[in-house]
């Protein structure tokens, strides 16, 4: 399970890990939009969670609090993307213009790229609004679960690293 603030590298995250490991990669962005940025209602995402949290094996990439709780219950792993502010709002300035008027690989089609004001006050004001209340779930959780917190590209590769190492030793 990853999650992190928007532009903090989630789904790239989850793309390199797929490659080393061909567990199955969910994008919650593509389960949660339909064409046009029109969200699922409640109910309906809730279930959409739970059938894709009874597969035994997956990568999920994504926050959406409301339905959290109930990927941090099902995941061994948890890795939260917690790249300095600076770097997201740069990343997402970038692929807004990479992107324009394109759907990203990782988002519900029918969904082109948009960075709007509300979403750069999200990423801006994150630290202060959202990631004390994932650090104190993780904190939770750290003991029946690894949890890693990423702050840098330099933790990053390390991760990446030591995965494909482990991915190596178990095809022999």
């Amino acid at each position: 399970m990853i999650i992190g603030c928007g532009g903090s590298g989630k789904s790239t995250l989850a793309k390199q890990i797929y490659y080393l490991t061909k567990l199955e990669l969910i994008h919650l962005d593509q389960v949660f939009f339909k064409p046009g940025w029109i969200e699922l209602e409640k109910e309906e995402w809730a279930e959409k969670n739970r059938e894709l949290l009874k597969k035994e094996e997956w990568i999920i990439d994504g926050n959406y609090g409301s339905t959290m709780d109930m990927r941090l219950e099902k995941a061994d792993t948890v890795i939260f993307m917690d790249t300095p502010t600076h770097i997201r709002l740069i990343r997402v300035l970038k692929r807004g213009i990479q992107y324009f008027g394109k759907t990203r690989p990782d988002m519900a089609s029918g969904c082109p790229e948009k960075v709007s004001i509300e979403f750069l006050r999200y990423i801006l004001f994150y630290n202060k609004t959202r990631r004390p209340n994932i650090l104190k779930k993780l904190k939770f959780y750290e003991k029946e679960k690894q949890v890693l917190i990423l702050k840098n590209k330099k933790a990053i590769n390390s991760f990446l690293q030591g995965l494909k190492s482990n991915q190596t030793q178990n095809t022999f």
